[in-house]
């Protein structure tokens, strides 16, 4: 019996002295010994763009491929999710991912303690001219971005042929506001259930991408001087409004609860609706309804602001990739080197342009190889200086979608008058910046 005993006490402390050795070789949950004696690595990344999900996700595959030490976990929230609260929530459930998005100044601002310095890796060194410029603090450069992307009214090229309408022509609040009452009139010949698709459900059509176009000239288009700013003054609230109007009022009902697969897929992909607020993002989703349709009958216009700029659209880069300055300095190097592998590699260059269909935010790719329609509409509005920057990156914390946002579904829903949205608008601000 005292054998018996001596041998379980021994096994025992065998099991704990294994317990405890697992947990020091594995402190942060992010680290282990792969099968060929090298320390296994796995970096969670926790995402927005639901766009190319399925295509990084086969990126990452191939890396842990050429990286037998590295393994890759990716999770998406976008799209209808609001992922600043969903990162949030995962941060504070201390399963703290490795690589995770943030949005601009007020982002860096945010998440400060939480990102690691960036600077020494090549991706940070081939970023084009300007694009680190909101994520740059005391001499560190603490995001990568994504891409490059521009937004802007994405039109049905055939519809508009039969119904002769020159979108050349449209540069102008009046041009787009002419064109808009001709569709109208002719939606029973053109098959359309009505001219535009507006997500009013989405807060970050409405308050942050359509409010940018109308708050960023008050800005001087930067973004830093909108972060800066203890008030918005909301100077071409009035030209806001008719664009708005002008969606609202020629649009599938009720906007209220359209989101954005509604719009994209069932709406503008099966040529219900003939205009749609949308950026080059989108054209992945045309294309898995309808891969000619998205090839060869899809274009951009611009959003007016009237009687100040008219026919641009806004440009910026979206979301920058951030390194968790908690994790264990394997991780964060492994972490720098799969971006770097990213956006700097040949192997990766080739994914950024033919499988991603971004448009490059780094030196040293061949612009002639962006391929889709609404790139390379974006791309030339760019090359051809007709754009306005992405100051809603600048906008105080949630103020985009939580309030201007929310207040845009109360208006829409004639719950509240345009000059209280006006006026609230600004309280809102001002209260964020105390």
């Amino acid at each position: 019996m005292r054998k018996n005993k001596l041998f379980a006490s021994i096994v025992a402390i065998l099991m704990l002295l294994g317990a405890i050795l697992t947990g020091c070789s594995s402190s942060d949950g992010s680290k282990e010994e792969g099968k060929d004696g090298k320390e296994q690595v796995t970096l969670d990344v926790f995402q927005f763009k639901v766009e190319f999900k399925e295509q990084f996700e086969a990126v990452a595959k191939e890396y842990e491929k050429a990286n037998p030490n590295v393994k890759i976990n990716i999770t998406t929230v976008g799209g209808g999710e609001d992922y600043g609260a969903a990162l949030k929530s995962k941060f504070a459930s201390g399963k703290e991912p490795a690589i995770y998005n943030v949005g601009g100044p007020q982002d860096v601002a945010d998440w400060k303690a939480k990102l690691a310095d960036l600077s020494d890796t090549k991706a940070a060194e081939a970023a084009l001219d300007g694009l680190l410029t909101g994520v740059s603090t005391d001499g560190k450069v603490l995001g990568l971005p994504y891409n490059q992307e521009g937004y802007g009214l994405i039109f049905n090229k055939a519809i508009f042929e039969k119904a002769g309408i020159n979108p050349d022509e449209i540069t102008t609040y009046a041009a787009l506001e002419s064109a808009v009452k001709k569709l109208d009139s002719m939606k029973g010949d053109l098959k359309l259930d009505a001219v535009f698709a507006l997500p009013a459900k989405e807060t970050w059509v409405t308050g942050l991408h359509l409010s940018n176009a109308f708050i960023a000239p008050e800005f001087d288009n930067d973004v830093l001087k909108a972060f800066d700013s203890k008030t918005l003054e909301f100077k071409y609230a009035d030209a806001f409004k008719k664009v708005l109007d002008l969606q609202n009022d020629y649009s599938v009902q009720p906007t209220v609860s359209l989101d954005y697969s509604q719009q994209v897929e069932e709406l503008f992909s099966l040529q219900k609706v003939a205009i749609i607020q949308q950026g080059n993002w989108a054209y992945g989703s045309i294309a898995g309804i309808d891969q000619e349709f998205a090839d060869n009958n899809i274009g951009l216009l611009p959003i007016p602001v009237e009687g100040v700029v008219e026919d641009s659209i806004p440009v910026g880069v979206p979301m920058y990739w951030g390194v968790n300055s908690n994790k264990d300095e394997s991780v964060i190097t492994e972490s720098k080197k799969f971006l770097d592998w990213l956006y700097t590699s040949d192997e990766g260059k080739e994914k950024v342009l033919n499988d991603f269909k971004f448009i490059p935010a780094y030196e040293g790719y061949d612009s002639s190889k962006i391929s889709d329609p609404l790139s390379q509409a974006v791309y030339k509005y760019a090359t051809d200086g007709k754009t306005t920057g992405w100051t809603f990156m600048g906008y105080p914390t949630g103020w985009g979608q939580n309030q201007l946002g929310v207040n845009i579904q109360k208006y829409v829903s004639k719950e509240m008058k345009w000059e209280d949205l006006v006026n609230e608008s600004k309280k809102t601000w001002e209260d964020a910046r105390k």
